[in-house]
């Protein structure tokens, strides 16, 4: 069985930093703090992440910022994440935005307390659906899938319009985790609007952010008629997938994620998931599984329409190694090195999930400094963790995906890059996410050439996870690859899309 380090005996719900830290009064804060409201002047209580950025900058690598009453500490230092990132002195806390999940996805695998047992037996039956097998398995649904996104693209150009990147990647990702997981088809991209399940699950989403950023003592009130909508959310959600798996329990499916859920007894125990948690692991993955992925894309497009120079690069990649190929086997995808760097800079600034949360399970000291009681936590900023200039160098805003280069990984220090979390509770389905995002943007890359509003400036939307707010694209196609091998490559000439001479990281 995978190991994971327990903390039973803890207090249950939020534990305030005071309780776990010694020497907090030593930890910096913003400044102009108030009675009871704490560091709250200045913030906005929709783009939480941003303002955190801001003050990290401002006050180093491990602070502490306090709002109604409650008070956390970030901390986003190279050495203080690394120490962290000790499974024999850590483990996963799930932190209070996680825990506001917990009454639509329980102990499902991402949102389960660590002494919780179904996170074990959960993550011991599902590892091996995402073996090396098994994601071959997945890769011609992947395909099916993103030539629907094309179709669907196609028909926008033909139109003379522009594409919703984030909805349409929504959209891809949702359906490529119902599809290859679940044997279920949302028919996303027959519809004008979203699907009900992505509208309910935004909304559970968009109610965790919200608790919060309102006082617990004030949430009953001001919260109530959202708190409707939300129990209506967690309802609709729950139905949904409660009809999924009953259809499921009368006609067999490919031996996909949900017949595992359904079918396989533990290797060492016997023991199996229970109906009820079958429910929380399939939300989990329906939820989990698409909406940070369907970001990175969007923020990797989003780049690449911005970078005619580094697009071209990752173009000529993917006409090299395909060649004219009707469509990529599994084992090309992996061929597409510079892809995947342009896709791991995007992870890197934009991380779709911008924190973790992590826990002393024994009394400790932080990086030698900092003392640490058992169950004390703080939150990893990994947004920051990414932007340290101590070791991504002075240009850390710059896009640029040669960071990702073999020599430049292998000089770097561990764990300075954590998009998908660290240790025995990162996320499950990272290569999951990793082939299929790498191979949409080889399709779109070798498809379409990505024309930018020159108008547009990024904006990152926070629902626990991030997401450009209002990006939208225009294409032009490209004529089909001629020939196979590195001959085959056919970079556009330096006019065939528009430069943007600026490169920080909000362009």
């Amino acid at each position: 069985m995978a190991k994971t380090t327990t903390a039973t005996g803890l207090p249950k719900g939020f534990r305030d930093a005071g309780q776990g830290w010694p020497e907090l009064a030593r930890l910096p804060h913003p400044p102009h703090r108030l009675p009871f409201l704490g560091d709250v002047l200045g913030a906005s209580r929709h783009t939480p992440l941003q303002d955190t950025l801001r003050y990290a900058r401002a006050l180093g690598p491990v602070f502490r910022r306090k709002a109604f009453g409650k008070e956390f500490v970030f901390v986003w230092g190279a050495r203080e994440v690394a120490d962290l990132a000790d499974e024999a002195r850590f483990a996963k806390h799930v932190g209070l935005g996680v825990a506001n999940l917990r009454p639509v996805a329980g102990d499902g695998l991402f949102t389960a307390y660590n002494q919780e047992p179904n996170w074990q037996l959960a993550h011991d039956v599902l590892a091996p659906g995402f073996s090396r097998e098994a994601m071959a398995g997945y890769h011609p649904m992947m395909l099916a899938v993103a030539g629907r996104l094309t179709d669907h693209w196609d028909r926008a150009l033909a139109a003379g319009h522009a594409v919703d990147v984030p909805g349409d990647m929504t959209k891809l990702t949702l359906e490529t985790i119902a599809r290859t997981g679940f044997g279920h088809d949302f028919g996303s991209f027959e519809r004008t609007r979203p699907h009900p399940f992505v509208t309910a699950m935004v909304g559970t989403l968009g109610y965790a952010q919200r608790l919060n950023t309102v006082p617990a003592p004030l949430a009953r009130l001001l919260l109530r008629g959202a708190a409707r909508r939300n129990a209506a959310d967690i309802a609709y959600l729950n139905s949904t997938v409660d009809d999924l798996v009953a259809r499921r329990r009368t006609a067999a499916g490919d031996g996909d994620l949900l017949d595992r859920m359904l079918a396989t007894a533990h290797p060492v125990t016997g023991e199996r998931l229970s109906a009820r948690n079958v429910r929380r692991q399939v939300i989990t993955f329906l939820v989990a599984g698409h909406e940070t992925t369907s970001g990175a894309l969007s923020f990797a497009l989003h780049y690449l329409s911005r970078h005619p120079e580094i697009a071209a690069r990752a173009r000529a990649e993917v006409d090299a190694v395909w060649g004219d190929a009707e469509s990529p086997g599994y084992d090309q995808v992996a061929k597409l090195r510079y892809v995947r760097r342009v896709l791991d800079e995007s992870l890197r600034l934009w991380p779709t999930a911008p924190a973790y949360a992590r826990e002393a399970v024994e009394d400790t000291v932080l990086a030698g400094e900092h003392p640490m009681r058992r169950g004390a936590w703080a939150l990893v900023l990994t947004a920051m963790l990414h932007r340290d200039p101590e070791v991504w160098g002075p240009d850390a805003e710059r896009f640029d995906p040669d960071r990702f280069e073999p020599g430049a990984v292998r000089s770097r220090a561990p764990h300075t890059f954590k998009p998908f979390g660290t240790g025995a509770r990162a996320c499950i389905g990272r290569q999951f996410a990793l082939h299929e995002a790498t191979l949409v943007l080889g399709l779109l890359l070798r498809r379409y050439t990505l024309v930018p509003d020159p108008a547009y400036r990024l904006r990152v939307t926070e629902r626990l996870t991030l997401m450009p707010e209002g990006l939208r694209l225009r294409l032009e196609r490209r004529p089909a690859p001629v020939g196979t091998g590195a001959s085959a490559a056919v970079p556009d000439p330096p006019s065939a899309e528009p430069r943007c001479p600026v490169r920080r990281a909000g362009d």
